[in-house]
């Protein structure tokens, strides 16, 4: 008798293949933005889009403040179309971060989730930095 693990079949690897690669497309992790900042390397712009309270309370070092409601052609004029702007917010717990996605697709922006938020970048051990909501766009 199968487990709930074994019940469903895996996908073919052609499938899964796909899968992954798409999925990837539209999603970075902790990890991965962490190891960028920290080489100097990173190609893309940060941005925290909780609210202002939250982003003075902590927020990942380097990240731009923008708020998923005020994402506008306007607010992001500075920045070249075709950086990757990577986003965040909470946590799994909160698509806070998927909105802010939908958005700056929507202006025809590159765009990826930083998976896992604040909860998981403090699950991987990387520090917060703290600071206040004037800090808005990042150059890159």
């Amino acid at each position: 008798m199968p487990t709930e693990v074994t019940a469903v079949p895996a996908a073919p690897s052609d499938q899964a293949e796909r899968h992954y690669a798409a999925k990837l497309a539209f999603e970075t992790d902790c990890d991965d933005v962490h190891g960028a900042l920290a080489a100097g390397t990173a190609d893309f712009a940060l941005f925290d889009v909780r609210g202002a309270s939250a982003y003075a309370r902590g927020h990942v070092p380097g990240a731009g403040h923008l708020p998923r409601r005020e994402i506008s052609a306007e607010r992001l004029a500075a920045i070249p179309p075709t950086t990757l702007l990577v986003v965040y917010c909470a946590g799994p717990h909160c698509n806070g971060a998927d909105k802010a996605a939908l958005a700056l697709a929507r202006l025809g922006r590159p765009v990826k989730i930083m998976i896992g938020g604040v909860t998981g970048w403090r699950d991987e051990g990387f520090p917060l930095a703290g600071g206040t909501a004037q800090g808005t766009l990042v150059e890159v």
